[in-house]
């Protein structure tokens, strides 16, 4: 009852969207000769409160994704440590003490000198961080992450970085593409992670997801859809 008193989004609503994303999610991976706990789904949850994580955690949603460090306490002091915390926003270098104790993963490392600046972070507070690294498979000039040609230097110089686990690559495909473009882009970063040994693919958001998983994603961030 706590819960539904201070909900700004009706649980029902919620319970609808997210069995109706796990049938699309189930169906896209079925396509491919996939099974549907290949891909993980992260919440994209900055538009709402703890309160909508909340019935997100007890349908049995475990990792979240928040773009800004302030929004984040607030759900942190309600919603604890239980779940894993995806940062998947772009980061400030004087953000990135609070991004390392506050996220167990950052999913949008888009420059080395922020992987420099979250290790020391980390070595601060003596934790490990899981980190994907943002890859700008479509080239568009306006749009963070490294360029795929430096990919394997870059992941060189990050084998230095002791705290930081690599683990996989992030991209964000052009908004209202074809999907032809769609699945070039898709296509092209699992390309790159299957060149370089990395198993994690975060891809696809609530316009493009099935596309995503149907190239290979093993995490789509999905916000909107859970909350129409």
């Amino acid at each position: 009852m706590y819960v539904e008193v201070f909900l700004t989004v009706p649980r029902q609503r919620i319970e609808r969207s997210v069995f109706s994303i796990r049938q699309r999610i189930a169906a896209a991976a079925e396509r491919v000769g996939r099974r549907a706990g290949e891909v993980c789904l992260v919440a994209v949850t900055k538009t709402v409160g703890p309160e909508e994580i909340a019935v997100l955690r007890e349908l049995g949603i475990m990792d979240f994704g928040e773009n800004r460090v302030e929004q984040i306490r607030p759900k942190l002091e309600q919603i604890g440590t239980s779940v894993c915390w995806h940062m998947i926003g772009s980061i400030q270098r004087r953000k990135a003490r609070d991004v390392a104790a506050f996220f167990d993963t950052v999913d949008s490392v888009d420059r080395v000198e922020l992987a420099e600046v979250l290790q020391r972070r980390c070595e601060e507070l003596d934790k490990r961080l899981r980190v994907l690294l943002e890859v700008n498979v479509s080239g568009e000039t306006q749009k963070h992450g490294f360029n795929p040609e430096s990919l394997g230097s870059v992941l060189g110089v990050l084998k230095g970085f002791d705290r930081l686990m690599v683990e996989g690559l992030m991209t964000m495909a052009p908004l209202d593409a074809p999907e032809v473009v769609l699945r070039s882009v898709f296509r092209g970063l699992r390309q790159l992670a299957e060149a370089h040994g990395l198993r994690e693919l975060s891809m696809g958001m609530t316009d493009d997801f099935e596309i995503a998983i149907e190239e290979g994603a093993t995490q789509v961030r999905i916000g909107r859809a859970l909350f129409e």
